[in-house]
């Protein structure tokens, strides 16, 4: 039987009501970066950062939820990673399942997250897998999100566009909502026409991935053109927690779209407070 209702209060919380919103951090890459970020070393004044900055959902392992979870507000979100990254194999990265959603749900956790790579030998085993946790979370009441995302998450949105392309992300989005995803994570496309049909394929809420480091006016950009084709909020990683002001930047993205500032105007804002915070 579908416990829909619970599936319901969980998805109220993931995506504010008022202003259809869903503002993501997401500090899981120790468990997929082939190298160690920086970023990570504070990791519970990183998760306090993002919070006060305006995040209301972390992706998160059981074990770092378990260290940070005092600095949680009332109105903040886990969402519990199910897969790692291989990334020490010689062939290169390979998503691993690591949890479960039964799991989730004794940790209070708000949605699971599941890493989704194709076009590699081990697809079938991906689509079984992404199908698995679907079913269970439908079961259980638990919203599943989806990374419908290229399959090496270090390497640069340019290359990996120029090998797969806007077609893949659409193939994955799509695969995602066929197995039950109820919130989808992509990759930026390259343009806010392809982003849109991959929204429109999808038919889910969708959140756009922050991907490798990029500048802030590139990425503030980016989030606005995501949200004006239908974009609920984003997901972002790298770009938050290695910042030089992991809190202003959040803050600055919350702007684009739980204010609907446009990215010139949460760009100068930022600007003002890191400048204000090197004077100090």
């Amino acid at each position: 039987m579908t416990n829909s209702t619970g599936k319901q209060i969980r998805l109220n919380r993931l995506i504010h009501q008022e202003t259809n919103t869903c503002i993501i951090c997401a500090i899981d890459h120790g468990m997929t970066s082939p190298v160690f970020l920086d970023g990570l070393y504070e990791t519970r004044t990183r998760v306090r950062q993002v919070i006060d900055g305006g995040a209301n959902v972390l992706m998160l392992g059981r074990g770092v939820a378990k260290d940070t979870c005092d600095q949680f507000q009332r109105d903040t979100s886990l969402a519990l990673m199910l897969t790692a990254s291989a990334a020490g194999k010689p062939s290169g990265a390979v998503v691993t399942p690591i949890g479960s959603v039964q799991e989730a749900l004794q940790l209070a956790a708000d949605a699971v997250v599941v890493y989704v790579a194709l076009a590699g030998e081990n697809e079938p085993e991906m689509i079984q897998y992404l199908s698995q946790v679907g079913a269970s979370c439908e079961a259980l009441g638990m919203p599943f999100i989806a990374e419908a995302e290229y399959p090496n998450a270090y390497q640069s949105l340019n290359a990996m566009g120029e090998t797969y392309g806007a077609e893949y992300l659409k193939r994955n989005a799509r695969l995602c909502a066929e197995m039950g995803a109820d919130i989808v994570k992509v990759n930026w496309s390259g343009d806010g026409k392809s982003f849109g049909e991959i929204i429109r394929a999808c038919a889910r809420p969708v959140v756009l991935a922050g991907g490798s480091l990029i500048s802030d006016h590139e990425l503030l950009t980016r989030m606005q053109t995501a949200r004006d084709v239908g974009a609920v909020g984003c997901s972002v990683g790298r770009n938050i927690f290695q910042h030089t002001n992991p809190e202003a930047i959040a803050r600055a993205i919350t702007r684009v779209f739980c204010d609907r500032w446009s990215a010139s105007q949460a760009n100068q804002e930022l600007q003002e407070q890191i400048n204000h915070k090197q004077v100090a």
